[in-house]
């Protein structure tokens, strides 16, 4: 946690309001997400950013001794705050300096499990994540208190089979299970 306070006035990777919640409001909020696929070996993290939950996901395969997690990050920065994080931990991770729409296609069967923390509304990330769904990666979305309205939203445009189950660190929040989300005909 050091080197993230460390490299935060540089790179602003979390909110500065969070940093004295960094164990509940980042950690515990990322080791969660570990817990409802512990089977699962290989992750990819969306929109990484101050690397919450991948590189905290990364630690824990890293600790298991088996796993890996790809992680994509758009902003140059913070990729090279990812790399040295994963580099000093020891972490099995790959940092991906992309953009998502660009890399998306390329984890589609190779992937088990897709995580994205607060990163888009959900039918844009249905979009991005369709074909890693498909080919039998599992969703895990932490939402905040406005779930219902997006999964309101996203039906218009996707049939979803997905399932919820209430956050750890806070108790507006859930975390959103997705299994299969087919784009609807008519969208």
């Amino acid at each position: 946690m050091q080197e993230l306070i460390r490299w935060q006035q540089a790179k602003n990777l979390v909110s500065a309001a969070t940093l004295s919640e960094i164990w509940t409001r980042h950690v515990a909020d990322s080791l969660q997400l570990r817990m409802l696929a512990p089977e699962r070996s290989r992750w990819l993290d969306l929109g990484s950013g101050g690397g919450f939950p991948g590189l905290v996901i990364g630690i824990c395969l890293g600790e298991r001794g088996k796993g890996h997690i790809d992680l994509v990050e758009s902003n140059a920065r913070k990729c090279a705050f990812l790399r040295h994080a994963a580099r000093i931990t020891g972490a099995p991770v790959t940092v991906h300096a992309a953009r998502i729409e660009d890399v998306i296609d390329d984890f589609a069967g190779l992937s088990e499990v897709v995580t994205a923390r607060a990163l888009a509304p959900l039918p844009q990330l249905l979009d991005w994540c369709n074909k890693l769904l498909r080919t039998g990666a599992l969703g895990l979305f932490p939402k905040g208190q406005y779930l219902d309205a997006e999964l309101t939203n996203a039906s218009k445009y996707w049939k979803i089979q997905a399932s919820t189950v209430a956050s750890v660190t806070d108790p507006a929040a859930r975390i959103l299970i997705v299994r299969e989300a087919e784009k609807r005909a008519d969208s």
